[in-house]
């Protein structure tokens, strides 16, 4: 069967496939809540729901993990819920870079340079004072503490209080009902 010589099939598929376009909006969620780390009003890191995250507690615990949900307030980590309120400090981990092994690689040619200067000495058989030079210390201290900081530079903390803060930014269109809870029995 032809209708305006195409077949009735696709003319009704074409429906179908654009009234599901339409509707498809009104029964999916494509927002979620987020949790945002700012320092003096801008914006440090975006927190949403699969993204690792790591904070303490006002109870001085560390938690870290996926965070799973945001919802009411409510922080979610690997499925245990915290009010947002309850973080007393955040820390973001860098992962650009591969910061200890790097850091490690410096420490490591740091010394092998002091090493190398030492090797150099005994096989020239020059006087212990003699075997570095001063760029040689130089060299190998600028690796040495350059590695050591680019180690302590992977891990961020920020303390929650005056200059960082923590913001709850509630996006979902769709809210729960409140249920209130019936007044326990008096008798």
């Amino acid at each position: 069967m032809l209708l305006n010589s195409r077949p009735v099939v696709y003319f009704f598929m074409r429906k179908t496939i654009a009234v599901l376009f339409f509707l498809l909006p009104l029964i999916s969620f494509s927002q979620t809540d987020v949790l945002i780390l700012q320092k003096n009003d801008r914006n440090i890191k975006t927190y949403a729901p699969g993204q690792p995250i790591i904070f303490e507690t006002v109870y001085q615990q560390w938690f870290d993990g996926t965070l799973t949900d945001l919802r009411n307030d409510s922080v979610f980590i690997n499925g245990i819920p915290f009010h947002y309120n309850e973080i007393k400090t955040m820390r973001v981990e860098r992962t650009k870079l591969n910061y200890s092994a790097d850091g490690t690689l410096m420490i490591i040619a740091g010394v092998g340079v002091l090493a190398l200067n030492t090797v150099n000495g005994l096989y020239r058989k020059d006087k212990a004072g003699t075997w570095f030079s001063t760029t040689g210390w130089i060299t190998s201290g600028a690796l040495i503490v350059g590695g050591i900081l680019l180690k302590k530079a992977r891990i961020r903390t920020f303390p929650l209080g005056k200059k960082y803060g923590l913001h709850y930014l509630e996006l979902r269109s769709y809210k729960p009902p409140h249920t209130d809870h019936p007044p326990a029995d008096t008798h």
